[in-house]
């Protein structure tokens, strides 16, 4: 039995830093990278459905990025993962969540896990989509926001249960395969040993590209996204004042606040 995990590479700004000169991202240098803390959860929810299985279960974790993307998918290899595919081509570059999630389906076609787990959410974009875009594209059953999973290797279903608003917990049934979201706080992520890091260094990680998944470089990238970054900027700091003095006097100075900011009469 199979369990795929997609797993991205986020990106945190450092204390200073600089937009690109066309203005729709920041300049790399000044980028932090790391793995998206949703995704560390889901591979440790993955991990823990292996190591309670009584037959064999393949955890693979999969990114959709460029060459410095190894670097989270060798994290996951040193905490147990078995496998780890990367796929890139240029012409993914500029995709947004929905076109990295059309990549995602085409990876689990091939692979046929019997669920595939997903951050509810990245770090960077907080988009909230790419898990269930890709259970769109695969015609399978979702669930989003996971907090809790019971699930037995080979089963045909799962049992899960999801945070709605309120902190109202809802407990429902899937079937598989699947698509998961998974929440942050479902359980501890672990940490590699520094000899888990080191063997995961000398692991091979597959790399596909949009030939070997059968999709057509117009499908991804700004052609195949449904939406773009225009412009990325700082925006202008804003400013408080407290208005002090009784009910009439504090009114007095709001509409005059007001009549500033309007330019017109209050």
């Amino acid at each position: 039995m199979k369990l795929l995990v997609a797993v991205k590479q986020v990106a945190a700004l450092d204390e200073d830093f600089e937009i690109r000169a066309d203005g729709r991202d920041v300049e790399a240098d000044f980028l932090i990278r790391d793995v998206n803390e949703w995704d560390d959860y889901s591979l440790e929810e993955a991990l823990k459905i292996k190591e309670a299985a009584a037959s064999p279960v393949e955890v693979v974790a999969v990114s959709v990025g460029p060459e410095d993307a190894d670097e989270a998918l060798r994290k996951c290899l040193a905490k147990g993962a078995d496998r780890a595919i990367r796929v890139w081509d240029e012409a993914i570059e500029g995709s947004d969540s929905i076109a990295i999630a059309r990549v995602l389906a085409a990876v689990a076609r091939k692979e046929s896990p019997q669920m595939l787990f997903a951050g509810v959410q990245s770090s960077d974009h907080a988009f909230a989509s790419t898990g269930v875009a890709t259970a769109a594209f695969l015609d399978w059953p979702h669930a989003a926001v996971v907090a809790n999973l019971t699930y037995t290797p080979g089963g045909d279903t799962a049992v899960f249960r999801r945070e709605l608003e309120g902190g109202v917990l809802h407990e429902m049934q899937i079937e598989c395969p699947a698509v998961l979201t998974i929440q942050l706080g479902i359980n501890t992520p672990r940490y590699a040993s520094l000899r888990s890091i080191k063997q995961a260094a000398a692991k091979p990680i597959e790399v596909l590209s949009l030939q070997d998944l059968g999709i057509a470089a117009p499908d991804v990238g700004e052609s195949g996204s449904l939406s773009r970054v225009r412009r990325m900027y700082i925006p202008d700091k804003g400013r408080a004042e407290m208005i002090e003095g009784d009910v009439e006097e504090q009114a007095a100075r709001l509409a005059q606040i007001i009549k500033d900011a309007i330019g017109g009469a209050a």
